[in-house]
C-alpha cells in the first residue's frame, strides 16, 4: 500500500545535490494522474465511514436516536459521544473540541455521530436516518461583541488562560508612546478588514484505519504532523503510543488546513469498534466544514511620522475571529501581533491583539499564520501615510526599511540578514510590463478576459508595492526539534542511502530535499526516502516554513554521523567498506537555538529563531465603470538564504503569490449568522491559470548564520506581501480607500 520513494533511478542523480534543480520523484506520477492520494486508499474487507454534522451554529442536542440507522442493511456501526473510549475532547493547543458533540453544538458542521457501512452511499443514507432533535440557541457571530463581552458565552466552561469569549489578548509595548506622539508631525489612521480565506487544497481530507491484532490501530492519513495527531488520538482512544501507529499517505495540498485532526480519531474509533478497516473521505462540501480556515480580521492602525517621512510610532489593534474552538488561535494572534509594525524601523509601538470565540466556523493555521492579516493592515496604512506626507509610497518604505540590528516591537534585535530595502530596490529596477495598447491583443488582454466585457474605455493602470516579514519556525519558547535516521548499505553492489523521517510531504518537496542533502553529504547516487510514519522520532509540523530547516538539519546531522562511522572503519572505496563491514546507520536530533516567550505585560522577549523577507510589486488594470480587475504582473523579490532546489523554490513563491492574489480579489468563505453560504468551488472562487499574471522572481541568497547550508524558510513569505501589493495597486488605479479584501467589483464599479 505504501512504498518507499527511490529518487536515484534517473541518470545523473548523483549530481542532484543541494542547490540543483532536482526533479521531484512524485512529479510525473501527479501529472499523469497515477499518484496515490489518501482518497485512493483501499484495503480488503474495508467499510466506509461517514460523519453526521450539525446544521446549526449554536444549539442544544435534545434527543439523539440511532435505532433506525442501525437497522439499515449494510450498516455495521453507529457511534455517538458515548462510544468515545478515551478523553472526550481534543485540540492542538487546548483540548476543548468534542470528539463527538454530547449535548451542545457550537458551529455549523460540528461532528455529532459516526456511521460505518459497506458502501459509501449506504453510509450517507444511514446519516439521514439518525433521529436528532435540536433546540437552537442564540449564536454569537460578531467578534466585536465577543471582545466587548456582549452576547452569549460560547464556552460555558472556562478554559485556563481564557477570559469569557477572549481566547487571548497579546499586549506589546515598546518605547514611549507619549514622547512619540509629540515627535510625530503627521498621523495616518485606517481600519482594515480581511475576509475568511480557505486553504482550498485540492485533495479533501481522507484516511484509512486498520485495526491491529494487538488491540491497536494503524492509520494511513493525509496530515501535516504525524506525531501531534498521534498524541491527540492516543488521548481520545485511550491507547498508548505503541498502539496508535500513523503513516503519511498522499497529501493533496495542506497550507495549514491539515494541522488539526479531521478523520483520524473518527476512522480509528470505527475501526476499533467494528474490527474492520474503515475508510473516510470527505467530499468537497464536507471539507469546507471539516477543517479550519484563515482568521477573518478587523484591524485599526495608526502611524505617526515626521515631515521628512521617518516613522515615529505605530499603534495597532488587531481583532481575529477564531470561531468556535481554540485550534491555534492563541499563537496565530501572537504571530500577527509580533509583526504588526511591519518590516520597518519603528522606535515606539503599542500593539494589542485579540483572538475571540464566536459561533462561526473554527479558524486556525493557514499559510502566513496571522502575519498575512497584519501585513495587509500595516502595508495599507503605510500607503495612507505616504499620501498624507506627499511622499512616494516606495520612497517612504525605503526610508524606514528594517536592517540587520533593527529592534522589533518585542525588543528582539534582528541578527540575521534583513534585506528589506534591497528587495524593494530590485523590484523598482525591474521594467514595467507594456501598457494595454502595446500588448498583443487576445482574450485575456483586458479586465473581464474571455467575457469580452470591456474594450478599454474605462481602464486605468495602478502600481503597488508591499513588503512582509515573518518569523521562521515555531516561536515563543517552543522546544522545537526534528529527528532523522540515515542508513548506508549496498544494493546490487551499489551504495544506497536510506532516509527515514516523519516529515510530512505536503507538496512542498521535502522528500526531494532530503535526498539532495544525502547526495551532498554522502556522495552517493541512489537515495531511498522511506514513507513518513511514527516509527521514527518526531519531525514536527510541515508548517511555519520550518520543515526544510528542521528536518534538513536532522538529515544533514545523521549523514555526518554516518560519515564519522565510515571514517572510523578505515580508508578505502565506499562500496568496499560497506561490503566488508556491513550497513552503517545513525540517528540525529536537530534543535535550533533557544527562544523565549514574550512577557504578558509589555510583550518583550527573544521569541524567534529567524526572519524571512519578501516583497511584491503589483501592476493592475481596472475597468472603473464595471469594477473588473486584471492583475497584469506580480513581480516578487525574496531572500531565501540558500535555494536548496531553485526550481522548487520558484514553485513555492509562485504558489504563495497565487494565494495572496486570491485573497486580494476573489477568495472569501462567506458566513452569515454563523452559516457558510458558499461551501463549494463553484461559489468559493480561487485563481485559475486565466487569473494568474506573470510572476517574475528575483531570488536573493543571503546565508543565515544559524541554519543548515544557510537556508531560510520559503513557503509563507510570498503570501504576506502579495495581497497588500495588489490592494495598493488597486487604490493607485482607482483613488478609492478599498479597506477590505477581497476587493469585489461592486467595491469599485462607478465609484472612482
Amino acid at each position: 500500500m505504501t512504498t518507499a520513494t527511490d529518487t536515484g533511478q534517473r541518470a545523473g542523480a548523483a549530481h542532484d545535490g543541494v542547490g540543483a534543480d532536482a526533479l521531484r520523484p512524485d512529479g510525473a506520477l501527479k501529472v499523469e494522474g497515477a499518484f496515490a492520494y489518501a482518497s485512493d486508499l483501499r484495503w480488503e474487507g474495508m467499510v466506509w465511514g461517514a460523519t453526521l454534522r450539525s446544521p446549526h451554529p449554536s444549539a442544544r442536542i435534545v434527543r439523539l436516536d440511532t435505532a433506525r440507522a442501525l437497522k439499515l442493511p449494510g450498516v455495521v456501526a453507529v457511534l455517538t459521544h458515548e462510544d468515545v473510549p478515551g478523553h472526550p475532547r481534543y485540540g492542538m493547543k487546548v483540548a476543548d473540541q468534542p470528539v463527538l458533540a454530547a449535548d451542545r453544538v457550537r458551529y455549523q458542521g460540528e461532528p455529532v455521530a459516526l456511521v460505518a457501512a459497506d458502501h459509501p452511499e449506504t453510509a450517507r443514507r444511514a446519516l439521514r436516518l439518525i433521529d436528532i432533535e435540536y433546540e437552537e440557541l442564540p449564536a454569537l457571530t460578531d467578534p466585536e461583541q465577543a471582545v466587548e463581552g456582549a452576547g452569549p458565552v460560547v464556552h460555558e466552561e472556562r478554559v485556563d488562560g481564557q477570559d469569557g469569549n477572549v481566547v487571548r489578548h497579546v499586549r506589546i509595548r515598546h518605547g514611549d508612546m507619549e514622547e512619540a506622539r509629540r515627535l510625530a508631525d503627521v498621523v495616518a489612521e485606517g481600519v482594515y478588514e480581511v475576509g475568511m480565506q480557505d486553504q482550498a487544497f485540492l485533495g479533501p481530507e481522507a484516511g484509512l484505519a486498520i485495526p491491529g491484532e494487538d488491540g491497536g490501530v494503524d492509520v494511513f492519513v493525509s496530515t501535516q504532523w504525524l506525531h501531534d495527531d498521534q498524541h491527540q488520538m492516543c488521548a481520545a482512544l485511550g491507547l498508548p503510543p505503541d498502539k496508535v501507529r500513523l503513516t503519511l499517505s498522499g497529501v493533496g495540498g495542506a497550507f495549514g488546513g491539515r494541522e488539526d485532526v479531521s478523520v483520524q480519531i473518527h476512522a480509528a474509533m470505527l475501526a476499533l469498534h467494528t474490527g474492520r478497516p474503515v475508510k473516510m473521505s470527505y467530499n468537497r462540501e464536507e471539507s469546507f466544514f471539516g477543517h479550519v480556515h484563515r482568521h477573518p480580521a478587523k484591524m485599526w492602525f495608526e502611524h505617526g511620522a515626521t515631515r521628512d517621512g521617518k516613522i515615529v510610532y505605530v499603534k495597532a489593534r488587531l481583532l481575529f475571529d477564531g470561531g468556535a474552538y481554540t485550534s491555534t488561535s492563541q499563537v496565530v494572534i501572537a504571530n500577527g501581533s509580533y509583526f504588526a509594525a511591519g518590516a520597518y524601523e519603528v522606535p515606539h509601538a503599542e500593539i494589542d491583539g485579540f483572538s475571540v470565540f464566536t459561533n462561526n466556523p473554527p479558524c486556525g493555521a493557514m499559510r502566513g499564520f496571522g502575519a498575512v492579516q497584519s501585513c495587509y493592515g500595516v502595508e495599507s496604512n503605510l500607503d495612507n501615510l505616504a499620501r498624507k506626507l506627499g511622499i512616494d509610497p516606495l520612497e517612504l518604505r525605503l526610508r524606514n526599511a528594517m536592517t540587520t540590528g533593527t529592534v522589533l516591537p518585542t525588543g528582539q534585535a534582528v541578527d540575521g540578514p534583513a534585506p528589506a530595502a534591497e528587495l524593494l530596490r530590485r523590484l523598482h529596477a525591474r521594467p514595467l510590463p507594456p501598457e494595454p495598447e502595446a500588448r498583443v491583443s487576445g482574450a485575456f488582454s483586458l479586465p473581464g478576459g474571455l467575457n469580452n466585457t470591456t474594450h478599454g474605455e474605462s481602464v486605468r493602470r495602478g502600481i503597488g508595492y508591499a513588503i512582509g516579514v515573518k518569523a521562521i519556525g515555531f516561536s515563543g519558547g517552543v522546544d522545537d526539534r526534528s529527528i532523522a535516521r540515515v542508513r548506508l548499505s549496498l544494493t546490487g553492489g551499489e551504495p544506497v542511502a536510506e532516509i527515514h523521517t516523519a516529515a510530512a510531504e505536503c507538496g512542498q518537496g521535502i522528500v526531494t530535499v532530503q535526498a539532495q542533502i544525502a547526495r551532498t553529504e554522502l556522495g552517493v547516487e541512489r537515495v531511498v526516502v522511506l514513507p513518513a510514519d511514527t516509527q521514527v522520532g518526531d519531525a514536527g509540523s510541515s508548517s511555519a516554513s520550518r520543515i526544510t530547516w528542521m528536518s534538513g538539519g536532522a538529515v544533514q546531522g545523521a549523514c555526518k554521523a554516518v560519515r564519522e562511522k565510515l571514517t572510523a572503519l578505515g580508508e578505502g572505496l565506499l562500496a568496499d567498506l560497506l561490503a566488508e563491514h556491513g550497513p552503517v546507520e545513525a540517528e540525529y536530533e536537530y534543535k535550533h537555538r533557544r527562544t523565549h516567550p514574550i512577557d504578558a505585560e509589555r510583550g518583550q522577549g527573544d521569541a524567534h529563531i529567524a526572519f524571512a523577507f519578501a516583497a511584491h510589486r503589483a501592476v493592475v488594470e481596472v475597468d472603473t465603470e464595471l469594477g473588473l480587475v486584471k492583475v497584469v504582473e506580480l513581480a516578487t523579490a525574496q531572500d531565501v538564504g540558500k535555494a536548496m532546489n531553485p526550481l522548487a523554490v520558484a514553485g513555492q513563491i509562485e504558489g504563495g503569490s497565487a494565494q495572496g492574489l486570491g485573497l486580494a480579489v476573489m477568495e472569501e468563505l462567506q458566513v452569515a449568522e454563523g452559516r457558510v453560504r458558499n461551501p463549494s468551488f463553484t461559489d468559493y472562487l480561487i485563481p485559475t491559470i486565466a487569473d494568474m499574471p506573470a510572476v517574475p522572481i528575483d531570488l536573493l541568497e543571503l546565508p543565515h548564520p544559524d541554519s543548515p547550508y544557510g537556508l531560510n524558510g520559503v513557503g509563507e513569505p510570498p503570501t504576506l506581501s502579495s495581497t497588500p501589493a495588489i490592494a495598493n495597486a488597486l487604490r493607485d488605479a482607482t483613488g478609492l480607500e478599498l479597506a477590505r479584501v477581497p476587493v469585489r467589483p461592486d467595491d469599485i464599479a462607478g465609484r472612482g
